[in-house]
Formats: structure tokens, C-alpha cells, sequence
């Protein structure tokens, strides 16, 4: 195990730092951030001399060995447009950014552990078929799309819930239920796939001829065995959550990492988008590592090499 762990953690920097150097260039298609900062009517000079103070003067190659050295020393450089430690702005934002995706992980699964199970219980019924349609459903729909559609219904018409913001619990349900919408579906598939296989395994067939009904044989052996490959998919639709909540927290101007991003990206802050993404790449791989050792950890019998 020891050594399992210590070949994931190398494999994990290598994994970082090839998410650190993907971003360095892709940001700098965005253009030339000096001349944003700079007012339209700056000379050509006044360009130039701010480009040079930022050190994008130099060719790229030397600017990624400059980024790489900060990087391994630990230094992110400051934000562009903020001027403060852009690691310290992205830490400061990361808890919204957390909270919103625990909010939706619980919501998504409970709602698709519940239609999985329904689903593999009444199986090939017209209730199994109604789940599936609604599951294909919360899958095919943009994000984007239920956002507005839920900010219409909760906070325009029914002034449930507010729109924007994070001032409690209330501001947290919209997106959380927005940005649950989509990994409902991969979960609940996963369950009834997966509870489906087991009903068909024979210690569950000699259960049913030892006189135990359906419903105690997926309580008492089904969920427990039927589990392990769910585990999987909700550890990666989390991770997925915080990457990819940059939608979600526009929509709602949730102050997370996500519009801290936009943001970034936006006025071309590149020190700000390449430290966002350096820790969710480093939250992300950590989540991949703990859940393989939550596998081994649940059935011994998978063995890591």
C-alpha cells in the first residue's frame, strides 16, 4: 500500500504539472494583457514599457522556465488586476466554491441513488421507464438552461429564493440544485446498473429461495455489493463539480472559485487563472487518490500495485 501510495503521489505532481503547463499557454491565446490595463488611447512606449515590468516582454519559452521555477518555489505570482498573492485570492474564494459543490453532491446523490434503486427494483416496468426518461433528461438539458429556468420559477414568480449571491443557506439552494441536475443521471444509472448485476448473483438466489423478500435481500446484501462501482462515479462528479462549477457561479454570481475565473480570464490575469486552476487540478487528483484508497479500503480483494 505504502508503495501504491507513493507511486499515485508521483504520478499526481506529473498529473499538476501538466495541467499547470496546459494552462500557461492556453492563457496567453487570450492576447495581451498590458494593453487592457492600459487605456486605448496609452502609446505604443507606454505598452511596451508596462509589458517589459510584467515580463511578457520575453519569449514564451523563457517565461515558462520563470513560471516553472515560482511554481516549484511555491510562488504564484500576484493577480494582475487585483495586485494581491493570487494563491491567496483563490483560497479565499475556494470555501464558496466547496460548500456549493457538497450542497449539490448530497442533492445529487440522494435523488439518484433513490431513482437507481427504483429504478433496478421496478425494472423493465413503466415506472423504470419514467425514471429513465427523467434521467436522460437532467443529462441532455445545458446547465445554463435550468439556471435561468429555476431563477424564473423560485425567485421571479414565486419569490422563494433569491437570485444572486450568497447570504445563507437560501442563496445556496438554486445552484446547488442547478449544478446537481447533471451528475444525477451518471449516478442513478450507475445504481441500477450496477444493483441489477448483483440481483442476478447467486448468493442473492439463495437468499430468495431461503424465504427472504426483494425489498430485504437489496437492503441486507444488494446496496452493500451493488455500492462500490457508484463510489467511483460520485468522486468524480464531484471533482467535476468544483472544475466545472464556472457556469453554475456566474449564473448566480456565487463568489467562488468559478467566477473568479471568468473573471481571470476576462481581464487576462493570467498569474489568477493559472493559480484557479493549479489548486482545482490539486483538489481534483486528490479526490482520484483518496477514492481508490476508499476501493481497497471497502473490499479488500482489489489489490494495488
Amino acid at each position: 500500500m505504502k508503495h501504491y501510495v507513493l507511486k499515485r503521489l508521483g504520478q499526481s505532481v506529473l498529473a499538476v504539472l501538466g495541467a499547470a503547463t496546459l494552462v500557461f499557454f492556453i492563457i496567453r491565446l487570450s492576447g495581451d494583457p498590458a494593453r487592457l490595463m492600459l487605456p486605448p488611447e496609452a502609446s505604443e512606449e507606454q505598452v511596451t514599457a508596462l509589458r517589459e515590468s510584467l515580463g511578457f516582454n520575453q519569449p514564451l519559452w523563457m517565461q515558462y522556465i520563470d513560471y516553472l521555477k515560482n511554481l516549484f518555489a511555491g510562488d504564484l505570482g500576484n493577480s494582475l488586476y487585483y495586485k494581491e498573492s493570487a494563491l491567496k485570492l483563490v483560497l479565499e474564494r475556494m470555501p464558496a466554491t466547496i460548500d456549493l459543490a457538497m450542497f449539490a453532491i448530497i442533492i445529487a446523490i440522494t435523488v439518484g441513488l433513490l431513482a437507481g434503486i427504483v429504478s433496478a427494483y421496478k425494472k423493465n416496468s413503466w415506472i423504470d421507464y419514467v425514471v429513465n426518461t427523467w434521467i436522460f433528461l437532467t443529462q441532455s438539458l445545458p446547465v445554463f438552461w435550468i439556471g435561468i429556468v429555476l431563477i424564473m420559477i423560485f425567485a421571479v414568480n414565486l419569490h422563494w429564493l433569491p437570485t444572486s449571491g450568497n447570504r445563507g443557506l437560501e442563496s445556496i439552494i438554486l445552484p446547488a440544485l442547478t449544478l446537481a441536475a447533471y451528475p444525477i443521471a451518471p449516478i442513478a444509472r450507475t445504481m441500477r446498473a450496477s444493483l441489477i448485476e448483483v440481483m442476478d448473483k447467486g448468493y442473492m438466489i439463495t437468499s430468495q429461495a431461503q424465504g427472504f423478500s426483494k425489498p430485504s435481500r437489496i437492503l441486507k446484501r444488494g446496496l452493500k455489493n451493488a455500492f462500490l462501482p457508484v463510489i467511483t462515479v460520485i468522486s468524480l462528479e464531484f471533482g467535476v463539480m468544483i472544475a466545472g462549477a464556472v457556469v453554475t457561479e456566474t449564473i448566480f454570481s456565487w463568489p467562488g472559485v468559478g467566477q473568479l475565473i471568468i473573471q481571470g480570464v476576462s481581464n487576462r490575469d493570467f498569474p489568477l487563472v493559472q493559480a484557479s486552476i493549479l489548486v482545482i487540478s490539486v483538489i481534483y487528483i486528490a479526490i482520484t487518490l483518496v477514492t481508490d484508497l476508499i476501493y481497497h479500503r471497502i473490499d479488500p480483494r482489489i489489490k494495488v500495485h
